[in-house]
């Protein structure tokens, strides 16, 4: 049975058959083919695709127009425009006017299934998700501890979705995005942090500067490689981390996140440690 039903558009027949001898290769089913705008329209209302790949220079008309067209007859149909020409400019336009992918051309036939299986990944993609992201994360936090420090963290009582919390002075935030949008927090006071520093360094700390860089680099790490491990499971994923957000000081507070996640509160040998991970759902992302 075919992963996605896909109409290529491209007023050439050459790339047509390469597009289709590649999609079909990698599962998914060409259920037509158009050169122009009238017969886009013809095929999409007839095949109801899930998906069409555009070219982007069509006579009379171009890949704006169609895939404006194609979201007349069904707005869930996701469109990918598949083209030689590829610039900030017709990006932006693309986007604009509703695709959510681009593939230039000669295509590489991994990065098109990789952007389709991304755009069409269905709601199984995120329970999957659901159901491993914090033992890696958790995984990836002892790991880069043991590494660092010699020394295995205890993980006490894990809860979903907790309300505010009072922090304990130093708090390093990680963004994380890719199919799904993601939120790490790690939490500790400035003493722990002068214990982990010194530790990791092994050396004397030089002040509360370095003490802070080395909680957020820490944090990098261990986002990094859990996201690594997360990709290496499902490579749809796609997952990447922002650069750390450093908070710190005195009467600061975490807020409720709007997403759903998965708290725990850490025994190390350098004092305990809040950790917090969760993801969305959100839109769907340019890909």
């Amino acid at each position: 049975m075919s992963k996605f039903r896909i109409v290529i558009v491209d007023d050439s027949p050459f790339s047509i058959s390469i597009l289709k001898d590649e999609l079909e290769k990698k599962g998914h089913g060409v259920v037509g083919e158009a050169t122009s705008l009238e017969e886009t329209i013809e095929v999409v209302k007839k095949e109801k695709p899930d998906l069409v790949t555009m070219d982007m220079t069509l006579p009379g008309t171009d890949g704006l127009e169609c895939t404006r067209e194609i979201h007349k007859i069904d707005k869930n149909i996701k469109v990918v425009i598949v083209s030689s020409m590829m610039d900030d400019e017709i990006v932006n336009k693309a986007k604009e006017a509703g695709a959510l992918g681009y593939v230039q051309k000669p295509v590489n036939p991994e990065e098109l299934d990789t952007v389709i299986e991304r755009l069409m990944a269905r709601e199984e993609l995120f329970e999957e998700l659901e159901g491993m992201y914090f033992d890696v994360f958790k995984e990836s936090f002892s790991n880069n501890l043991n590494r660092l420090a010699g020394t295995v963290p205890d993980y006490k009582e894990i809860v979903e979705s907790e309300g505010a919390q009072v922090s304990r002075g130093v708090s390093v935030v990680i963004g994380i995005i890719g199919k799904y949008s993601g939120r790490m927090i790690i939490d500790l006071s400035y003493d722990t942090a002068k214990k982990m520093s010194e530790i990791f360094l092994k050396r004397k700390s030089k002040g509360e500067k370095e003490d802070l860089a080395m909680s957020g680099e820490f944090a990098n790490m261990v986002a990094g490689n859990a996201c690594s491990m997360l990709n290496r499971k499902n490579k749809v994923f796609g997952f990447r981390v922002s650069p750390p957000t450093i908070f710190h000081g005195e009467s600061l507070k975490i807020s409720k996140s709007s997403i759903k996640t998965i708290s725990s509160v850490i025994e190390t040998d350098f004092g305990e440690i809040y950790f917090s991970i969760g993801f969305t759902r959100g839109d769907i992302k340019w890909m």
